[in-house]
């Protein structure tokens, strides 16, 4: 959906400067500098648009890909070589990836871009904008969307350069976790004098006083994990400064699937009770700084269930593309949805399909041959079939190639999640759904897991009380009577599927070295990834991580 965004105008003087890949500060190479652009209140806000932009590039594609396929939330097998794609998808899954899989580099680059592009944006504000409330609030708001790159860059690589101070050119060599972890703290509490308390259409996409609190008990619920020492309590106060601001609320049972649709934002059902800090997708957006655009739909949907104008089945969705289908889930992640009463079930395709009426099968006419290969080899005579998606993933054409086939029988392997419901209001493949980054579900969940792991309790709130008040919105089973981390562990999964959260979840729960799919390595050092050869080659102070 199109929103009120001015802080995505695109300043002319920032679009031929902003391509750095592994150097966090980039120069400015055009002939426009401050004396010129920005120089008005409504320049200065519309200068910090490329941040923003930049913020938009990978999140919904490469950089969720790394994060969910690398945990039994996502799987991407090959279907007759489609979606192969050098590999990168399959070692994700085995946790076999090196420093030259191609997510790695693309993601390493997109957060170093979003950092030197907030660096060099800060600069020229700094030197611009005339010292007062309004430039405060600009700066904290850019500095926050810095900090949350660098604990995306944290969360995944662990020792990662630290560089603010744009015009210094020199390579940077990594700084241990613990410290990056105390720069991403000190600075997001550096910026709270100055956010906005402001919850409405005008804050809507940039950081606001919540976001730093929500953003500050990530940090905190995985203090022990980044640096062996807990802040449990931290995590709860943060929480707290979200909950008792009364900005906020659980979306109801009936707006839960409505907060991800297309029409979200600010004014939306449930999106605008619970969304703390989100990304702004427009299916008529750039593709500069990646990818740029929500298309989940793309890799969601079956292909079975795609445009029915070009023979690929019944469009369903009455989408303008030819889906591909290829994102599925694994039965271990399903597993958690395992009560038939409760409403995030529906954002799973999963067995026999049928049309909207909900009573006509959904069927598709092909070949035997082209259902399937294997059975019906060389068989072009007429088949049709319902569609049935079925939850186990079989690599029956090249296991060495993780590849199930590309058969009809192949392309229905696997339960998909259509949370980011798909968009048929575009003419494009792009979505207009926005991507929340932070929510009011998860301060709740996130208040819970601390108190749990021996956080002192506040308000009058228990763990288990928290967790109820959750479900209570979303199930209409009867409440838990009793709580333990399994509990809270498959209640976020249940809440935060497929919103980029899983892999950190896996690892603070102690489940990434267990088994799922295919996969059996439980190889501990890979709970960060291998600085990618791109960036080793750019930086020559980098130092890799143990274990690559």
């Amino acid at each position: 959906m199109k929103k009120l965004l001015v802080h995505i105008i695109f300043p002319v003087m920032l679009m031929g400067s902003l391509n750095s890949c592994h150097n966090l500060d980039v120069p400015i190479t055009t002939q426009l500098t401050p004396s010129v652009f920005p120089q008005t209140p409504e320049q200065f806000i519309s200068a910090s648009g490329p941040v923003y932009t930049a913020l938009r590039g990978n999140w919904s594609t490469e950089y969720f890909f790394q994060q969910s396929f690398s945990t039994d939330e996502g799987i991407m097998p090959a279907r007759g070589g489609n979606w192969f794609d050098g590999g990168h998808n399959m070692t994700m899954h085995y946790h076999t990836w090196t420093r030259d899989n191609g997510y790695l580099n693309g993601n390493w680059g997109w957060l170093a871009t979003i950092i030197g592009t907030a660096n060099q944006t800060i600069s020229i504000l700094n030197t611009a904008e005339p010292a007062g409330a309004a430039k405060n609030t600009n700066l904290a708001e850019i500095k926050m969307v810095r900090a949350y790159a660098y604990f995306m860059m944290m969360d995944s690589w662990g020792n990662v350069p630290i560089d603010t101070l744009y015009g210094d050119f020199t390579p940077h060599s990594n700084a241990p976790r613990m410290q990056v972890f105390d720069f991403i703290v000190n600075d997001i509490k550096s910026c709270i004098p100055y956010l906005s308390t402001t919850v409405d259409v005008t804050t809507y996409g940039r950081p606001t006083l919540y976001a730093a609190h929500a953003l500050l008990a990530k940090l905190y619920l995985n203090a022990e994990y980044y640096t062996g020492t807990a802040k449990y309590n931290e995590c709860i106060a943060a929480c707290d400064n979200v909950i008792t601001s009364g900005k906020f609320s659980l979306a109801t049972m009936e707006n839960y699937l409505k907060m991800f649709y297309p029409s979200n934002g600010p004014s939306s059902p449930g999106s605008k009770e619970e969304f703390i800090f989100a990304i702004p997708y427009d299916p008529n957006s750039n593709g500069i700084y990646g990818r740029n655009v929500n298309i989940k739909a793309r890799y969601d949907v079956p292909r079975s269930m795609g445009n029915v104008a070009s023979g690929a089945g019944y469009n369903y969705f009455n989408l303008p593309y030819d889906p591909s289908g290829s994102v599925s889930t694994l039965p271990e992640f399903y597993a958690n949805f395992n009560d038939p009463n409760d409403i995030r079930n529906k954002q799973w395709l999963t067995g026999l399909q049928y049309l909207p009426d909900g009573v006509t099968p959904l069927t598709v006419t092909t070949t035997k041959a082209g259902y399937d290969q294997f059975l019906y080899a060389g068989d072009n005579s007429p088949y049709t079939f319902q569609v049935n998606l079925t939850p186990d993933i079989i690599l029956r054409q090249d296991p060495n190639l993780f590849d199930a086939g590309n058969d009809e029988v192949a392309w229905c392997m696997g339960y998909r999640n259509i949370k980011f419901y798909p968009d048929a209001t575009s003419s494009n493949r792009n979505q207009n759904n926005d991507q929340a980054i932070l929510r009011y579900s998860d301060i709740i969940l996130m208040k819970a897991e601390a108190i749990q792991r021996g956080g002192a309790a506040t308000g009058g709130a228990s763990a288990l009380s928290l967790i109820n008040s959750l479900r209570a919105v979303r199930t209409t089973s009867p409440a838990l009577s009793t709580l333990n981390l399994e509990d809270i562990f498959a209640e976020r999964s249940r809440e935060m599927a497929c919103e980029g959260w899983h892999r950190n979840d896996v690892i603070r729960f102690g489940k990434f070295e267990g088994k799922w799919g295919f996969k059996t390595n439980g190889d501990t050092y890979r709970r960060i990834f291998p600085i990618p050869t791109s960036a080793l080659v750019n930086n020559p102070k980098l130092v890799q991580n143990p274990g690559y």
